[in-house]
């Protein structure tokens, strides 16, 4: 097989990145083809020497303006030449699903969810400003979306939550592959810090504005890690509460973090959940909303629990009455470990060979 791997945007550090480099490790003489590169975000994760990036990031400050150039992204996608190869490997929230390939190749996509644009328009147009103005905007790139969903020859979605969205907006089935944890960036941690823990992008999905008031009503006290556009709005949202955002947590500093927390916190609905799945590596539990993925990665009362309505008080009413104790961080780290990159690299690879060979049958 000739391979070339392809993701959204390399310019951002978050879950997808991380699932995108074990994605790179299972090809790991792959060139890769990204709308915008950030070494500085990245480079540790994806060698620059490995990356082609789109006339996109030619621009002035595309890397810091990249939600702005929302309407460019389709047809730097769709300009990519892939004459050369005869197996694409796509990894995507949005774009990267919209690559062509020549007659005769196929495009596997590992996709972590249905493009918010589709389905989750209002959240979507908090990054675009006045409704009114990006409306019209929006429902070109859905066209578009619903249009390039149909060319992977075959989806993968990471998890059955994904899956699921896949089939109500593309209508279109898929293999379901959970992403991988990053095993070796975690320790067992003390858990005996007296605070909870996000670590998240500040994006208004993400519900970190539901926690900040949640945490003031338990008078518990919360530490957000992360970085995002809504970290002004957060920050001014947590003056006077009993929540500290901290802004970006370098890798180490993040492990001890979790390591010592009482428990990591998942406020907003995710596609996947792999923070719960990050804070078991660190032998801490997770307190997350009872909806989405995180359905599939936390087992409740064994390496988490769940609040059951996306308000304040439901969350508070949860920390007021968790017990950390009760959790294994054995046990937890055990959990964690089904999830390992070994694991997801190896079924990867099956699922484009399989693909590769079904293809070539016809």
């Amino acid at each position: 097989m000739k391979v070339a791997l392809v993701h959204d945007y390399l310019n951002q550090r978050g879950g997808a990145e991380r699932v995108f480099a074990r994605i790179a490790q299972a090809w790991p003489d792959a060139p890769i083809y990204t709308a915008l590169y950030d070494e500085r975000a990245v480079g540790d994760l994806i060698p620059r020497q490995r990356v082609c990036t789109s006339y996109l990031a030619r621009l002035p400050s595309a890397n810091r303006c990249f939600r702005l150039l929302a309407p460019f992204y389709p047809h730097a996608f769709e300009s990519f030449d892939f004459s050369d190869f005869d197996t694409i490997v796509s990894s995507t929230t949005a774009w990267a699903k919209g690559v062509r390939v020549p007659p005769g190749a196929v495009h596997v996509c590992y996709i972590n969810t249905v493009s918010r644009f589709a389905f989750a328009y209002d959240e979507y147009i908090g990054g675009l400003g006045p409704t009114a103005l990006a409306r019209p905007l929006v429902m070109r790139l859905v066209a578009w979306d619903r249009a390039a969903a149909g060319r992977p020859t075959r989806f993968v979605a990471n998890s059955r939550n994904v899956a699921e969205r896949i089939r109500s907006y593309y209508g279109r089935d898929c293999d379901v592959l959970p992403c991988p944890v990053d095993l070796d960036r975690f320790s067992i941690g003390s858990g005996g810090g007296d605070y909870f823990v996000i670590a998240s992008r500040l994006l208004p999905y993400k519900r970190i504005d539901l926690a900040i008031r949640a945490a003031a009503l338990a008078g518990v006290k919360l530490l957000v890690a992360g970085a995002g556009p809504a970290l002004r709005t957060l920050r001014e949202r947590a003056r006077g509460t009993t929540t500290t955002l901290l802004g970006y947590v370098p890798d180490a500093q993040l492990n001890v973090l979790i390591g010592d927390s009482r428990a990591a916190i998942v406020p907003g609905e995710e596609d996947f959940g792999l923070v719960p799945l990050e804070a078991a590596a660190a032998g801490r539990p997770a307190i997350a909303y009872r909806g989405g993925g995180a359905l599939e990665t936390i087992i409740d009362g064994q390496t988490g629990v769940f609040f059951d309505e996306a308000t304040p008080e439901s969350l508070a009413k949860v920390l007021c009455d968790f017990d950390e104790s009760h959790f294994d961080p054995r046990r937890l780290r055990t959990h964690a470990e089904q999830f390992s990159p070994a694991q997801f690299i190896e079924r990867l690879r099956d699922i484009v060979r399989r693909v590769r060979n079904e293809s070539t049958a016809f």
